[in-house]
């Protein structure tokens, strides 16, 4: 099966994240995209960052962010399905893809107030999990799927190796989101033609289409945007050969 591409806006991307000159090594980061049907119509949960903020600013996004030192060993209640944690074991450890996928789910609780996850016990725990298991819940990782991954460019002022994840709305322990952190000034869940019309970041943009087909083809390949020689690339992984 051979992926439909989706066009990347370049120029775009460029004036989402201006060119500062510094030199950084990308992060690691995940991000969460969060489906659910109503009245007939797929929507995505999406924020708005808040406009103070140095990357992206007043940009409606989905809930994500950098993977913490803690987020490897944080316990779950379910594992990644084989075959996206084998996707993902193509590209890092098995540790770091674990902690790739809490921290989507990690990052979408601290932004959002959602929890993917199942009931379990209040457990007391150190770092940034102490919340979500106080909560009584352990994080469902076989309701995740990996469907994208972006890098960057370089000389930006933040530079992110993000991978992208979705997931039902179905495996969530309540349906609405609250306000979270504060880092969204607004979060709303948006039927997908709305969410094209708003302010999207050139990346988000691309996966939100990459949404749209995958809700309808579930299996694509997976697409990997980076820069190579001085141009944005979009890469399939898992193409026929």
């Amino acid at each position: 099966m051979t992926a439909r591409p989706h066009p990347f806006d370049a120029a775009q991307d460029l004036k989402d994240a201006p060119r500062t000159g510094d030199r950084q090594r990308p992060k690691d980061a995940a991000t969460l995209i969060l489906t659910r049907v109503r009245k007939g119509s797929a929507e995505v949960l999406m924020g708005r960052r808040a406009p103070g903020h140095v990357f992206m600013a007043s940009k409606w996004v989905f809930p994500g962010g950098r993977v913490e030192r803690t987020d490897a060993g944080a316990a779950s209640a379910t594992e990644l399905p084989p075959r996206d944690a084998a996707r993902l074991a193509r590209e890092v450890t098995p540790r770091r893809a674990r902690a790739l996928a809490l921290a989507a789910v990690r990052e979408t609780f601290e932004e959002t107030g959602l929890l993917l996850a199942e009931p379990a016990p209040p457990a007391p725990v150190a770092g940034g999990w102490r919340e979500f298991r106080a909560l009584g819940a352990l994080p469902d990782l076989a309701a995740l799927r990996y469907i994208a991954r972006a890098i960057t460019p370089p000389g930006r002022s933040r530079r992110f190796d993000a991978r992208f994840f979705m997931a039902d709305a179905a495996a969530l322990l309540h349906p609405e989101p609250t306000a979270g952190s504060g880092e969204l000034d607004e979060i709303a869940w948006l039927p997908l033609d709305e969410a094209r019309a708003v302010d999207l970041p050139a990346i988000t943009r691309f996966v939100l289409a990459e949404v749209a087909e995958r809700l309808t083809v579930p299996d694509r390949p997976l697409p990997f945007v980076r820069m190579v020689r001085g141009r944005h690339a979009v890469d399939y992984q898992d193409e026929p050969a």
